[in-house]
């Protein structure tokens, strides 16, 4: 299985940390967050990568070429002409999937003690086309799961807005959980990308397809994770 690091963000709330480097490159505890993940996914088993690039793209290639990816093998896809977001992100990406049933996407600033091999074991033997790392964690916007722990909606809490193509949902007869920036997409779903523009949400994707396609919510037990989106967090960084 290879991984996808989506490092093409332009840390905008990491500034001014992001105003001459990319997100992935700024260190925390001594270390890249782009290394730092890698690392992390290579105990995990890993050895294939994909990295996307746009905000600052030429210093990441570049890393990675001066450090020989760390001994790995590591495929960029370049969104220098422009930036896709999360869901045009792997829609550029698709050809370098090609072969996989599946494969895991991380984002390069999300630090946690996942037992990665245990999270994509859980992937594999189930049916789902895309299973998404939950936790009850304090935000303001949630993803919303059926008793089955199916996808069926979202809703920001401070504003009272909700997406769901189920007619009638109501958010309080839902399983309300946060999207951790980690999960397994199903190779089979690329084909649905063409259709999409080159720029969307990866969460708009998955609520739209919720109806017709199982989007799993799964839950690693005693989860610790970090957000190092911004310079506060980058700052008090401790590893777990």
């Amino acid at each position: 299985m290879k991984a996808f690091i989506p490092a093409a963000g332009l840390g905008s709330r990491l500034r001014p940390l992001t105003d001459d480097k990319p997100k992935a490159l700024v260190e925390v505890g001594g270390m890249t967050m782009l290394e730092r993940t890698i690392r992390n996914l290579a105990q995990g088993g890993f050895r294939n990568f994909v990295v996307n690039v746009h905000h600052f793209g030429d210093q990441i290639i570049d890393y990675l070429e001066r450090n020989d990816n760390f001994g790995y093998d590591i495929k960029i896809s370049d969104e220098r002409d422009m930036l896709r977001d999360t869901g045009g992100a792997l829609k550029l990406a698709a050809p370098l999937f090609k072969g996989e049933s599946k494969f895991l996407i991380h984002n390069v600033d999300i630090v946690s003690n996942l037992d990665i091999p245990w999270f994509v074991g859980r992937s594999l033997v189930s049916d789902a086309d895309a299973t998404l790392l939950v936790s009850d964690r304090p935000t303001s916007r949630y993803l919303l799961f059926d008793d089955k722990d199916l996808l069926v909606g979202w809703t920001n809490i401070k504003t009272g807005e909700v997406k769901t193509p189920f007619k009638g949902l109501r958010p309080e007869d839902c399983k309300r959980k946060a999207f951790a920036g980690i999960h397994v997409f199903s190779v089979g779903m690329l084909s649905l990308m063409p259709a999409w523009p080159d720029k969307f949400s990866i969460i708009d994707f998955y609520l739209k397809l919720c109806r017709s396609y199982q989007i799993e919510a799964v839950e690693f037990p005693s989860l610790q994770l970090k957000d190092l989106g911004t310079p506060a967090a980058v700052a008090d960084f401790k590893n777990f």
